[in-house]
């Protein structure tokens, strides 16, 4: 059985972060789960989901400012693939974990023992509802601040193989030197429903040339490209 796990202090993680809100409702907000709301009616706690979705808005917003600025000759589409790249579901959860986040989330106690502190699209909605709380309660400017902390720099650490669609470089190689038949196949699905793992296969002209992992089966595919490209 899953153990009934006690939150960490807020305070803990504006002290980790450097961070004082104002408004420390809005905080207590972005790290409560509906579950936990559900549980404790009488407290007239919110829940993270409207700070979510806020959140949201606001990191793409970000993250769209930031990319127009650093990647000068990128076109639309790529800045576009960059921005989903960035603030997909794995890239925010694995900020998140860095951070900590989980061990500050209240949870309800069935949701705790179904193991939602380590549900991966719960903690990347945590991490969304911090930004939007952080914007409400600083603005603009600190919400852009924490994300060149703490999220920016792992665009220019990996910014040139986020700019890359694999699949597609693959294609044009294969094509290009005319070795055969291009095909993809998930071989395995492991981990439970909440967080699921695929595995995918890449063939060329009906032979094995990579494999790869990831949290879909479209990640599992570019992994996958990846690995055959840098076998040739």
């Amino acid at each position: 059985m899953v153990p009934i796990v006690s939150a960490l202090p807020l305070s803990r993680l504006c002290k980790e972060l450097q961070i004082a809100f104002t408004d420390t409702v809005l905080l207590r907000s972005a790290f409560t789960h509906s579950s936990y709301k559900n549980e404790h009616r009488r407290s007239g706690r919110e829940d993270n989901e409207r700070l979510e979705f806020l959140g949201d808005a606001v990191l793409e917003l970000c993250v769209s400012q930031y990319l127009y600025n650093t990647f000068k000759e990128a076109p639309e589409g790529e800045l576009t693939r960059l921005r989903a790249a960035t603030v997909c579901e794995p890239s925010l959860v694995a900020i998140a974990r860095e951070l900590k986040f989980p061990l500050y989330l209240r949870l309800g106690k069935g949701e705790e023992l179904s193991g939602g502190r380590e549900r991966a699209s719960l903690i990347a909605d945590v991490f969304e509802a911090f930004v939007g709380a952080l914007f409400l309660d600083q603005g603009f400017a600190a919400a852009d601040a924490f994300l060149a902390i703490h999220l920016y720099p792992r665009i220019q650490d990996d910014g040139q193989s986020l700019r890359k669609d694999y699949k597609t470089i693959l294609q044009e190689h294969v094509q290009k030197s005319g070795q055969g038949l291009l095909s993809y196949d998930i071989v395995a699905e492991r981990g439970p429903a909440h967080d699921r793992e695929f595995v995918a296969t890449v063939y060329v002209g009906g032979k094995v040339r990579g494999q790869g992992v990831g949290r879909s089966k479209k990640e599992a595919e570019q992994n996958a490209a990846r690995d055959a490209l840098a076998m040739d």
